[in-house]
């Protein structure tokens, strides 16, 4: 089972995968993602998760380093999306009070969170499976990873941090319509939980909105301005995202997005660009079964392919594209 939730803090990352597996820490079967060194390192050290995978937020266990890491990122950031990222991440950034000198208190966010939209954090140890990614979504619950990561991996992530969650993620759940977007997509999710291919086509619809979406601005950077979390935590993919030639920058359609590959390796080839976050939540109309059925019959897209039915803010110049087929 594909997890949902590929993401690094750079342009070159690593697919991971989930399962159900049997710790030998542990006398029950618990959920877990296959092996990435960091989960290993916690269960062999005796990490016990509850059944929806959540711990508590170890705050004793952030030392100097996870703090000065956290500083490093938050400034370079800060200053890097002024001008480039949307009014409402800023705003949420805002909103939240995350702390710029040091790992924030999950508790604290929730404190100005949940009382704005209901949304809450919870603290995982790593990347989490599907259905229990999907059910924390569908009951407006965002899991963080609770870790940093190390110094040298400012620019180099396998798998999202606490940084990428907590930073990239979590300001725009205090912006109602986004955080009504996100809890629809969990809604759909769980409603075709038992069709890989249908999720997979979902995982498309994550990663060209949340994690790598554009919206228009006319105050913005060629007039886009960035809200996806892969872009805002990332200082190449927020340049390149925005001022770079090479990729495609398409309208959004919901379908499209859905025949459309990725890449998990590279910046992304193709941007689509949302008018506004009302434009998203319009999957919580959607039937999900029968939109599944529709795009069944229908062939995927390469990451680069422009139609002559899209609606084209820019047509790329595909300088620097790899020539390998797309994920």
């Amino acid at each position: 089972m594909e997890n949902r939730r590929h993401l690094c803090a750079h342009h070159a990352r690593a697919p991971l995968y989930t399962r159900m597996v049997i710790h030998p820490s542990m006398q029950s079967v618990t959920m877990s993602t296959v092996v990435t060194a960091k989960l290993q390192e916690q269960f062999d050290a005796g990490l016990e998760t509850r059944a929806d995978f959540t711990i508590d937020q170890p705050l004793e266990r952030y030392g100097q380093v996870d703090h000065a890491v956290w500083q490093q990122l938050y400034a370079r950031q800060a200053a890097l999306l002024r001008g480039r990222a949307c009014d409402a991440f800023i705003g949420g950034l805002g909103k939240i009070r995350l702390p710029a000198d040091r790992v924030p208190s999950f508790a604290d966010v929730n404190r100005q969170l949940k009382p704005a939209t209901g949304w809450e954090i919870v603290a995982v140890p790593g990347l989490v499976p599907d259905r229990v990614f999907f059910e924390h979504l569908a009951h407006r619950r965002f899991p963080v990873t609770w870790w940093m990561r190390r110094p040298d991996q400012l620019d180099y992530l396998q798998e999202p941090d606490c940084f990428h969650d907590l930073f990239g993620h979590v300001p725009l759940l205090i912006e109602p319509v986004f955080a009504d977007y996100m809890q629809a997509y969990g809604r759909t999710a769980l409603a075709v939980a038992d069709d890989d291919a249908a999720l997979a086509r979902l995982a498309r619809l994550y990663w060209y909105t949340v994690e790598f979406g554009l919206i228009r601005d006319p105050r913005g950077t060629n007039g886009l301005s960035i809200y996806g979390a892969g872009i805002v935590s990332s200082k190449g993919e927020s340049l390149y995202s925005v001022e770079s030639a090479a990729p495609n920058r398409l309208g959004f359609d919901l379908e499209r997005v859905m025949r459309t590959k990725y890449r998990i390796d590279t910046f992304q080839k193709t941007y689509f660009v949302i008018d506004d976050f009302a434009q998203l939540f319009a999957l919580a109309d959607v039937d999900a079964r029968a939109l599944a059925e529709r795009l069944a019959a229908l062939p995927e897209l390469s990451a680069g392919t422009v139609l002559d039915t899209d609606v084209v803010l820019q047509r790329g110049t595909g300088e620097g594209w790899p020539d390998d087929d797309d994920a």
